[in-house]
């Protein structure tokens, strides 16, 4: 995964203060209040997610960064499915969103739920929340994932359950598996690129640049059992890994020390 050090690390500070984060809280309280407004007439949640595309768009294209997705064949070859990716940056959401052509459901911190405008599309849309406390509310969750793609909803899950801070790829944890195999749905992995030098984990400033979105071919979890949970796990990471290793050879770049975009 690249990073890449900016030239001009000012001259991002003062943009994304002065204009591109005015304009995407302003574009989130916009948006999401015409989601929260179509929630209460569509219970499908269709409008609320067409809603949620067109947002995630533009906060993608108030970034200045260029998204270029990968193997889109293999985002539709099944109505139903548990998809996995890398967890690098709060952009990682717009980008999903704007990516994968379908509606579905997201499995995430509770905490996220707290938030105003994106706490309350969250709850208003249907979206899983994740209760971490305590293995029994875990699972609990993980049974609420379960019903959705049992009903015919795809799912979209951080199997890192945070943030990385390093932009390095992360241990997983075994919900996107165990999820899949539950539901007998495959387990599709998404590996993201560039997103982490966008926005990483240290600061609150955009630094535009190339983001790719890469689907791999789907795993199948038919025949498999929840004592396999672990063995698949294993397997999605290490096919996330490959498909990361693949995107940074493509980009020719080289590593670079992960704090080049601290602020100062």
């Amino acid at each position: 995964m690249s990073r890449r050090p900016h030239p001009l690390p000012r001259l991002h500070r003062w943009r994304t203060n002065l204009i591109q984060a005015p304009l995407f809280f302003v574009l989130t309280i916009i948006y999401g209040s015409v989601a929260l407004l179509l929630s209460l007439f569509d219970k499908t949640g269709q409008a609320q997610h067409r809603v949620a595309r067109r947002w995630a768009g533009a906060a993608v294209w108030i970034s200045g960064s260029r998204l270029t997705v990968r193997g889109a064949e293999n985002l539709r070859k099944h109505p139903v499915a548990v998809y996995a990716a890398n967890h690098t940056s709060y952009m990682d959401t717009p980008v999903i969103f704007s990516s994968l052509p379908f509606q579905f459901r997201i499995l995430a911190k509770k905490e996220l739920w707290q938030l105003p405008f994106i706490g309350w599309y969250l709850n208003r849309s249907g979206q899983i929340p994740v209760d971490s406390t305590d293995a029994h509310a875990t699972l609990s969750s993980l049974g609420a994932g379960v019903k959705a793609l049992r009903s015919g909803m795809p799912l979209f899950v951080f199997p890192e359950g945070g943030r990385t801070p390093t932009g390095e790829l992360q241990p997983f944890l075994s919900g996107a598996a165990y999820l899949a195999i539950r539901a007998q749905v495959p387990l599709v992995p998404i590996a993201l690129n560039g997103i982490y030098d966008l926005l990483p984990i240290h600061t609150r400033h955009l630094y535009p640049g190339e983001l790719t979105l890469s689907a791999g071919e789907p795993i199948e979890t038919k025949g498999m059992t929840v004592r396999q949970t672990e063995e698949l796990t294993r397997q999605l990471r290490a096919v996330m890994e490959g498909m990361l290793r693949t995107e940074t050879a493509e980009d020719g770049a080289p590593m670079e020390e992960a704090g080049a975009h601290a602020d100062i």
